[in-house]
């Protein structure tokens, strides 16, 4: 046979699985190692947590005062003059908020301040001496924030600029009190190559400096640092600076540990941080109760319930001029928004978390869940397997939102679930692959297998044909005084049965009839064999003694015998001249004898012995009959007598015995079993060689 062969079930499944192996732990070390965090699947997953389980703020320790479009509307366009911002800021302190954070830039001497205003205008020089004397708009401002628990803001720029970086002191306090450790936590927060400065009159009066910067991860606010370094200074965040002067604490401290950053204390409170410095709040949708128009602050309409909460931010909303940010709940919201949802975090210990050991985790669970998979995917139906790899994503997902809902822990559910899919799919796969191969080689086996059997077919059609035409032909004995009539069905292709007759002389004719052991092929060469070796010492015979024959015949076929068949044969020469018939019977059916006028056949019963091949050196001994004209001697083998109908019953002796009762002539013998015989079996199986032969003597 060419091709390959059909694989071992044990060897395909092995293959699959050490493939799926392979895959998994390639995929569980890259999780293990974070580096799927690069992937947009994993900011996705994280989004959908606070997209469809956004925080609910039922009270916001925060006001923002918004210059808003109604403000702008009555109280002039953008920029104002820092007075109506010094104003502003008078009428907040009067409420006596914790602190007040102005979440405007201002790096440079307000343009519309009087001397300014008119410094390139020709009026006349004694005005602009009175108008120096008086304070400028930036004091004016400056006054306000020295009076008032002010925080300013310092932006993140690409270039450093001239006014120094005023900062409140951060102190670096290591776990384990390893100071190299400290200095490689502060080399890992966020970096910024320099900061811009609100105006140095401005800064001083401040009591609270607060860096600004969010970072903007495509086109959405995911992350907010606490602390930044900017150019090896490190900044507090606006919020972190504004909960400071709230809490008159004088400075800062940053908790390290194992070379990153792990939380900020300001005074009683911490705040746990990422490596980076960084926080992810819990973001809520845009609250409009945390706003409230400068306008109705400047007119005395906003009450002490609005400004008079511990938090106050003042920034611009404007729909001309103001910042407009996205945050994961999947809403444009005001920039100025961000620094009052990350002081409601910070008050209600609301941030989101992700544990250092949260990838190795994940890693678990995809080992865990892939191995399921590689175990039981080849060994069930692919139904089946479809439904476990559904499922283990679905626990994973599940488990994930639980997680979040219970302690907003970010477990990326999302991107292992995606391998799952991935392992599933390889697996499926080469399942498919290995199950299309083994079929062809099925198909190679098969259609080999196929030809292979048409092979031996036409050899033992082949084998068949020549049997039956070594079988004698009755016409070949043209003899008036004799007629001849014989049948062979065998079991299967060829047979164990067989039949012979031919002439001794002019008077006398030689037939005889055997069945082998067994049937097929092994049954058949062996019945050739010994109907030659029968033939040739019968031919060999000086005198015709059918009992010495069939004692030679049986030394002679036990001597080739190596599978110790044997073979029940019936043997007679009948004097076509007088109608004596001389017999033997060799352990074969006894034949009937059909006498002429009688209504019933009778059977030979004498003469023979054991079939041959049976009993070593046992001496045969003939028996003689004088047949009338007309009768008629019949010979079956016992494949006929043993036939059975679809119900396992036999044909047995008697039944044939009645249908030869009634025969007068060989042909008719023979013709009456075979219809019988095949009306009995009604088209069950045949389970023996069936061979009958028919001798009728006429006269001499």
């Amino acid at each position: 046979m060419t091709g390959a062969r059909p694989e071992a079930p044990a060897l395909r499944i092995a293959r699959v699985r050490l493939i799926g192996a392979l895959l998994l732990v390639a995929f569980a070390v890259v999780a293990a190692l974070d580096w799927l965090g690069a992937l947009p699947l994993r900011t996705a997953w994280f989004d959908a947590y606070q997209r469809f389980t956004p925080r609910a703020v039922e009270s916001t320790p925060v006001t923002v005062v918004a210059i808003d479009d109604a403000s702008l509307s009555s109280l002039g366009r953008w920029p104002w003059p820092r007075t109506l911002l010094a104003q502003l800021v008078h009428t907040i302190n009067a409420y006596g908020p914790g602190a007040i954070g102005v979440d405007i830039v201002m790096p440079d001497p307000d343009p519309l301040s009087p001397e300014r205003a008119l410094a390139h205008v020709d009026v006349d020089s004694a005005l602009l001496e009175r108008l120096a004397e008086l304070p400028s708009n930036d004091m004016e401002l400056a006054t306000a924030f020295r009076a008032a628990p002010s925080v300013v803001v310092i932006a993140d720029a690409p270039d450093a600029t001239s006014e120094p970086l005023r900062v409140v002191p951060i102190a670096l306090r290591d776990m384990h009190g390893d100071a190299d450790a400290a200095l490689r936590a502060q080399a890992g927060l966020k970096q910024y190559p320099a900061a811009l400065s609100t105006l140095a009159t401005l800064n001083e009066a401040a009591h609270g400096w607060g860096f600004i910067a969010a970072e903007d991860s495509r086109g959405i606010i995911r992350q907010v640092p606490l602390v930044a370094n900017v150019n090896g200074t490190l900044a507090p965040s606006l919020g972190l600076e504004m909960w400071r002067v709230a809490s008159h604490a004088p400075s800062l401290r940053l908790v390290t540990g194992d070379g990153s950053a792990q939380a900020v204390s300001v005074g009683a409170s911490t705040f746990t941080v990422q490596r980076d410095g960084s926080v992810r709040p819990h973001f809520s949708h845009h609250e409009p109760d945390r706003f409230v128009s400068a306008v109705d602050v400047l007119s005395g309409s906003a009450g002490k319930d609005r400004l008079g909460r511990t938090f106050v931010l003042i920034g611009v909303t404007g729909s001309a001029v103001r910042d407009t940010v996205w945050t994961p709940v999947g809403e444009p919201v005001p920039g100025v928004e961000i620094h009052a949802q990350l002081l409601e975090n910070m008050s209600a210990n609301a941030f989101l978390r992700r544990p250092h050991w949260a990838s190795f985790a994940e890693a678990l669970a995809v080992l865990a869940a892939g191995a399921l998979l590689i175990v039981l995917m080849p060994r069930i139906s692919v139904r089946n397997s479809t439904l476990l790899a559904a499922a283990c994503p679905v626990v994973l997902l599940a488990s994930g939102w639980l997680a979040f809902r219970s302690g907003r822990w970010l477990f990326d559910a999302a991107t292992p679930s995606v391998g799952l899919v991935l392992l599933f799919g390889t697996l499926l796969a080469v399942t498919l692959a290995d199950a299309t191969r083994n079929r062809k080689g099925l198909e190679r086996v098969l259609q080999f297998e196929r030809e292979e059997a048409a092979r031996v077919a036409g050899e033992l059609e082949a084998a068949r044909r020549i049997q039956l035409d070594t079988l004698p032909r009755p016409e070949a004995i043209a003899d008036a005084r004799v007629e001849l009539a014989a049948w062979m069905e065998p079991a299967q292709e060829v047979g164990g049965d067989l039949y012979d007759f031919y002439r001794l002389g002019r008077d006398r004719l030689f037939f005889m009839l055997g069945d082998v052991s067994g049937k097929g092929l092994s049954a058949s060469i062996f019945m050739a064999v010994s109907k030659a070796l029968c033939k040739s010492t019968m031919l060999r015979a000086d005198t015709i003694d059918l009992g010495a024959l069939l004692s030679q015949a049986n030394r002679e076929v036990e001597r080739d015998n190596p599978a110790a068949f044997f073979l029940t044969l019936f043997v007679g020469v009948l004097d076509l001249r007088d109608g004596e018939l001389e017999y033997c019977n060799a352990g074969h059916e006894n034949p009937w004898l059909v006498r002429v006028g009688d209504a019933h056949a009778v059977r030979l019963t004498e003469g023979g012995g054991p079939p041959l091949c049976v009993m070593d050196e046992f001496e045969y001994r003939s028996a003689s009959q004088r047949l009338a004209p007309g009768d008629v001697l019949c010979v079956v083998s016992d494949g006929v007598t043993e036939a059975n109908d679809p119900a396992h019953a036999l044909y047995g002796a008697a039944r044939a015995e009645r249908v030869l009762a009634h025969v007068d002539s060989a042909r008719t013998a023979v013709d009456a079993l075979n219809r019988d015989v095949a009306a009995f079996v009604a088209g069950a199986e045949q389970s023996d060689d069936m061979t009958v032969l028919a001798v009728r003597w006429r006269s001499g």
